[in-house]
């Protein structure tokens, strides 16, 4: 009698409900900060200022074209939905991508279980706080990480459900969520990887019945590769630059190394950093293939010993990791290589594999010592929850506005041109000129031909009066942005006021080819025009500006004093 209430009682401690009512309860707790933080960095093209999110009917295009900020139209749903819902108020996203990732790890520990894998509770845990994943989670715009892992993990648990209990209604639930998570995002095409993964891990062997299981996602899956493709190279042949013309053995001495770079961010959680340094791609020195045979030697220890129960969780583990990494291993161009080759929230899905293979080994290790090792393991999953939990907390704060995101990269990275450039921004906005200044001026001594700085240079020197500085800076500008408005809008008004006044109009015209409905370039070329003593078509640009702008104010006095003159 006395033993009944001690077996309830551990009964409860490893009920479903209970175990992902803790994993929730320390993922909001370590990610409390998160939820008082604002909108950051790109935010703003994927929703506060994306017309396909903002208006009523906006989810036609989010469907239908390419336009409306890549192609993740589930994700883009989500925050048309949400904008419904809340406006533009940052703290429900916040709190919608932190509950997504709390139920994420709960999720992951279900899958962990169903797969039998030793500690599984304290790897969702684990990979529940980890810092790696701050940048998903208190970043609004990685929505599409959450959302797209959310149906990820769901696809696998009903999947494995499916293999055990038969029941057809599994499958299908199963084959619409892997196509949810690739909708949300297409880097989850490699969910079929990821099953065929699990079934080695049963079975240790592969059967055609695998196979013929996966074919359909994997179907799904090369039709929204290639639709990536696609999308990618629009956005990427929109930029006259060398950014990702790599060699093919650029991209394998690539691929090596950031296998080995996003392990080493998983387990030793330090150093992170939101934009890390863009690597120089040795190819031609025998350092820069370290990394990849390092991996080949890893691979050939598990070949010799696959025997072992060891090598297999460990293949099992590693398989998984790398699987998930391969969209973002630089096979294939990515936007953000232009910035750096590795990410934080790259690495989400895959993670959750190396963390797995960490904690189960520990728990293994812990559990044949007996009494004295399960009590250690104990203490120190506590201590390792708690000082990621802490580690989290605290970086969750760098995520608060962009200001303090682009000094916190810049303590990591001090050479990180996009962080100057974007800090300088904000600085301005602020009414701190002279610091926005000098930090441009970094960016453009580490990447000289960063055409935005040289732009907002520009501005700020135009602002400065130095004029001639400033022509100078967009005169560079426009050598990687030739059809920027803007670029030869301002180019115009400053050779205007510099007594130029034929090289204005050119650049005046320039921009009107682009952009027929730039109502203050119409009225910048009427004032120029006037200049030349050429009235009618002054009068006729005049028009122009007040058909797309008709409060231009300027515009109709100047067009009324011509009229009225004989």
């Amino acid at each position: 009698m006395p033993k009944k209430p001690a077996t309830r009682v551990k009964n409860a401690w490893t009920s479903p409900g209970l175990g992902a009512a803790l994993i929730i309860l320390l993922t909001v707790m370590a990610y409390l900060p998160a939820m008082g933080n604002g909108f950051i960095w790109d935010d703003d093209d994927h929703l506060t200022n994306n017309p396909s999110v903002l208006s009523d009917d906006g989810w036609v295009e989010i469907w239908s074209s390419l336009e409306a900020s890549r192609y993740y139209p589930l994700t883009q749903t989500s925050f048309w939905v949400q904008h419904h819902l809340w406006g533009l108020r940052p703290r429900p996203y916040h709190v919608v991508n932190i509950a997504l990732h709390a139920a994420n790890a709960a999720l992951l520990w279900v899958v962990l279980r169903r797969l039998k894998v030793p500690g599984a509770w304290v790897a969702a845990a684990v990979w529940a706080v980890h810092p790696v994943n701050v940048e998903t989670v208190a970043w609004v715009t990685e929505l599409k990480n959450t959302q797209s892992g959310f149906f990820f993990l769901l696809a696998l648990w009903l999947f494995l459900q499916f293999e055990d209990e038969s029941h057809p209604q599994d499958y299908m639930l199963a084959f619409l969520c892997g196509v949810a998570a690739m909708l949300s995002k297409p880097s989850t095409v490699v969910l079929p990887g990821v099953i065929l993964c699990c079934a080695w891990w049963r079975r240790r062997r592969w059967t055609s019945i695998d196979l013929l299981r996966v074919a359909p996602l994997a179907l799904a899956g090369f039709g929204m590769s290639v639709l990536t493709i696609v999308e990618q190279r629009h956005h990427v042949a929109g930029e006259i630059t060398s950014d990702w013309t790599l060699s093919v053995m650029q991209r394998v001495v690539l691929a090596g190394r950031a296998v080995w770079f996003y392990a080493g961010k998983v387990v030793w959680p330090a150093d992170f950093c939101f934009i890390y340094p863009r690597w120089d791609l040795q190819v031609h020195s025998v350092v820069g293939w370290l990394p990849l045979a390092g991996l080949g030697f890893l691979a050939t220890a598990l070949w010799l010993f696959r025997r072992e129960r060891w090598a297999q969780a460990a293949a099992f583990g590693i398989g998984c990791f790398i699987t998930c990494l391969l969209p973002v291993l630089g096979f294939l161009n990515i936007y953000f290589f232009r910035y750096s080759f590795v990410a934080d929230h790259f690495q989400y899905l895959a993670s959750m594999g190396l963390v797995a293979l960490v904690v189960g080994a520990g728990t293994m290790i812990s559990q044949r010592a007996g009494e004295r090792g399960r009590l250690l393991g104990v203490i120190v999953s506590a201590i390792m929850l708690l000082s990621l939990g802490l580690s989290t907390w605290a970086q969750s704060h760098y995520y608060h506005d962009d200001e303090t995101l682009w000094r916190a990269t810049l303590s990591e990275n001090p050479d990180c041109w996009l962080a100057h450039t974007n800090l300088g921004r904000d600085l301005s906005q602020n009414g701190h000129l002279p610091e926005a200044i000098a930090h441009w001026e970094q960016a453009l001594r580490v990447k000289p031909d960063f055409s935005e700085a040289h732009y907002d240079l520009g501005v700020a020197l135009a602002r400065s009066d130095k004029l001639p500085e400033a022509i100078a800076h967009w005169e560079q500008a426009l050598r990687t942005e030739p059809e920027y408005p803007e670029l030869h809008y301002n180019l115009g008004v400053a050779l205007a006021r510099l007594g130029r006044t034929r090289e204005a109009v050119e650049h005046f015209q320039h921009v009107l080819r682009i952009d027929p409905n730039f109502a203050e370039a119409h009225y910048q070329l009427g004032m120029a025009l006037e200049k030349v003593n050429n009235f009618r078509e002054a009068a006729h640009q005049y028009e122009e500006a007040l058909r797309t702008k008709p409060d231009l104010v300027d515009a109709q006095q100047r067009l009324a004093r011509l009229r009225s003159a004989p």
